[in-house]
C-alpha cells in the first residue's frame, strides 16, 4: 500500500464564502467574497507551495543535494515553510530575518531545525537580503532566492490558480492578494488571465509608514525580479490600522483566524465589493493568526 507523505498535504486548500462581513453589500450588488485558506497548509501558510517547489526543482536540476546548506532572507512565512521543506528533504537551513518579527515565527523555524540570524529592525528586509547575499558570496551556502526564483510563481501557476478556477467553476472575476515576494499574485494571474483575460488582479500594498508583515512596497532596487507588473491590474494601499482591525473582525465575525496580510487583502476586497456588481471576489488568507499573538494585534 502506498501512503501519503507530509508533502502531499500541501495545496488543495479550502475556498470558503464570507457570511457576515459586508454581507448586505454583497447581497445588494450580487457579489460573493471568497477566502482561500492557505493557513491549512502543513507549515501554516501559502509559502509552503513555493518552498517545497524551490527545493525540489533545484535538487532535480542538480543545483543542490541533500546535506547542503541553504540560506534565505525571510520575513517569516517563507522561512517557516523552507525550514519544513529542508527538514523533509535533508538540508541544513539558515534563515535571516529582521529582529522585530514575531517570536512565534522564530520559534516555529527553530522547531523545524533551522538556524536563525537576526538583522537590525532599522534595516528591514533589505538588510536581511544584503546579509544573505554576502554569506552566499563567502561560500557559506546556497540562496534559493524567493525574490528571483521562477519556481516561486511557477508553483502558483501550476496549483493555486487551477484550484481557484476549479473551485469557483470558472466564475472568479477578481483576485486579491497581498504583495510580498509577489510570487502568488504573479503566478495566479498568469493562469487566470489565460483562462479569462477579463479577470481583474488586484494587489494589496502598505500605505506610507505602515508596517504590515507579509505586505511590502519595495524600493526600486529591491523589487523582486519575479514580479511582472503587467500581471497586476490595480494596486490598492491599505493602512496598518485598517489591516489590524480587519484581522480582529475576520476572527470575531467570520471565525477565520488569519494573519495581518490576509486581513489587508480582505480590506482591499471590500473596497472592490463596494464598486462592482455580480462579482466573485477571491482573496488569499496567507497564514494563520496564531503566528501574531505576541504582537498585541489580538486581545490577550
Amino acid at each position: 500500500m502506498q501512503f501519503s507523505t507530509i508533502e502531499d498535504a500541501i495545496g488543495n486548500t479550502p475556498l470558503v464564502a464570507l457570511q457576515r462581513i459586508d454581507i448586505d453589500v454583497c447581497r445588494a450588488r450580487g457579489n460573493t467574497i471568497l477566502a482561500k485558506l492557505e493557513g491549512n497548509n502543513p507549515a501554516g501558510s501559502v509559502k509552503d507551495r513555493p518552498a517545497l517547489s524551490m527545493i525540489q526543482r533545484a535538487q532535480e536540476r542538480g543545483d543542490i543535494q541533500p546535506g547542503d546548506t541553504l540560506i534565505e532572507p525571510t520575513s517569516g512565512n517563507t522561512g517557516i515553510a523552507l525550514a519544513m521543506a529542508a527538514a523533509i528533504k535533508g538540508y541544513r537551513m539558515i534563515l535571516i530575518m529582521p529582529e522585530d518579527l514575531s517570536i512565534e515565527r522564530a520559534q516555529t523555524m527553530k522547531a523545524f531545525g533551522a538556524e536563525l540570524i537576526l538583522t537590525p529592525k532599522s534595516g528591514g528586509m533589505e538588510a536581511a537580503r544584503d546579509l544573505a547575499d554576502a554569506m552566499a558570496a563567502q561560500g557559506k551556502g546556497v540562496i534559493l532566492n524567493q525574490f528571483a526564483n521562477q519556481d516561486n510563481p511557477r508553483i502558483h501557476y501550476e496549483t493555486t490558480g487551477p484550484e481557484l478556477w476549479q473551485q469557483t467553476g470558472g466564475t472568479i472575476t477578481h483576485f486579491v492578494s497581498a504583495m510580498g515576494t509577489t510570487g502568488t499574485i504573479t503566478g495566479v494571474s498568469r493562469f487566470l488571465k489565460e483562462k479569462n483575460p477579463r479577470v481583474q488582479i488586484i494587489g494589496a500594498q502598505p500605505s506610507p509608514g505602515s508596517r504590515i508583515p507579509g505586505i511590502r512596497k519595495w524600493p526600486e532596487e529591491y523589487l523582486p525580479k519575479i514580479y511582472d507588473p503587467s500581471a497586476v491590474d490595480e494596486l490598492v494601499s491599505v493602512t496598518q490600522d485598517d489591516a489590524e482591525d480587519m484581522a480582529r473582525r475576520m476572527a470575531r465575525e467570520e471565525g477565520i483566524f488569519g494573519g495581518i496580510s490576509a486581513a489587508g487583502a480582505l480590506w482591499v476586497a471590500l473596497q472592490i465589493n463596494a464598486r462592482v456588481n455580480g462579482a466573485t471576489i477571491v482573496f488569499v488568507v496567507c497564514d494563520r493568526g496564531d503566528r501574531y499573538l505576541s504582537t498585541g494585534v489580538f486581545p490577550a
